[in-house]
């Protein structure tokens, strides 16, 4: 059966990039990226924190970890209140003894519908990212513009009301995006987003709204993808995570600052029988002298310094 030529032919599709956001650059030739204190590796911690409606949305697609059985489904849903409820908070306990501050991406529908667990994380100095409104709230190519620009605008907004903090980084749902988002997001007022996971250092990208930042959130060493679709343990995903500071703290030693991902959903890894791993293995990473732990405006901050 042969590919239909049509398949290929979508807006702004042209030889090379397919855009324009910015230019294609060998990771190994760049100008050597330099940490604020001189670390080798920033190790950058990020929440899930999402609120998921009984009744998914297919339009324009279902959310990843959303609702799958015939509905009401509670099964599913009480898994991730219990993230909500329980997993979050012992994830903040495993920060807190270490003396780490985190990003949360945040359904918009979580402050609204649990401003204590929402004031608790703002007043551990934790930052909050601007995560959709729900579960719901996907975005992908074809939306109409204006649908898209509330649903941004809402998030942020909704954000700031319940916490008092407008948010300065977005993570749309899946990392899906369309052909608008990122020059909406300058719009709204975003600062960075995370939903390019191209590379291991922040890269800037110019919009017909003005140029902004993101900061790479590979979904390879998220848990959800290892422990939920891959079906590794804990243990695995903790191996993984050693291996790759290990690599980056090698390559960082001839390439300048590195920066590794550590991407955790509080209904996964904040169960009983998962959570002392995850301790181990922050206490020890943190213990390293050549690494450090940074959230997402914090990472913005340096490396706009290291490349002025």
């Amino acid at each position: 059966m042969s590919l239909d030529p049509e398949y290929l032919i979508y807006p702004k599709r042209r030889e090379g990039m397919d855009h324009d956001f910015y230019p294609y650059s060998n990771f190994f030739t760049r100008p050597k990226t330099q940490w604020a204190n001189g670390e080798k590796l920033l190790i950058w911690p990020v929440v899930s924190l999402e609120y998921f409606p009984m009744v998914p949305s297919d339009d324009p697609f279902r959310a990843p970890g959303h609702m799958q059985t015939a509905y009401p489904d509670y099964r599913h849903y009480t898994a991730r209140e219990y993230g909500t409820r329980i997993g979050i908070y012992r994830l903040l306990d495993a920060v807190e003894k270490c003396g780490i501050t985190i990003s949360i991406a945040m359904n918009a529908a979580v402050a609204e519908r649990y401003p204590e667990l929402a004031g608790d994380i703002i007043s551990a100095g934790h930052e909050i990212i601007a995560h959709s409104v729900d579960m719901n709230g996907t975005i992908a190519g074809g939306m109409d513009e204006e649908v898209e620009r509330r649903l941004i605008i809402h998030s942020f907004d909704t954000i700031e009301k319940a916490t008092g903090q407008r948010p300065r980084g977005w993570l749309s749902i899946a990392r899906s995006q369309s052909f608008n988002t990122p020059w909406l997001l300058v719009e709204a007022g975003a600062k960075y987003m995370c939903d390019w996971g191209n590379d291991e250092v922040p890269n800037r990208f110019d919009t017909q709204s003005g140029p902004t930042t993101n900061i790479p959130l590979n979904h390879e060493l998220s848990d959800r993808q290892i422990i939920n679709v891959q079906h590794h343990s804990i243990d695995s995903f903790a191996e993984q995570i050693r291996d790759g500071s290990d690599w980056l703290l090698t390559e960082a030693g001839e390439h300048g600052g590195r920066l590794l991902l550590l991407q955790l959903t509080p209904y996964i890894s904040g169960l009983p029988f998962r959570i002392g791993v995850l301790e181990r293995l922050i206490a020890d990473l943190s213990a390293n002298p050549d690494i450090r732990f940074a959230t997402g405006a914090s990472l913005l901050k340096q490396w706009e310094s290291s490349c002025s």
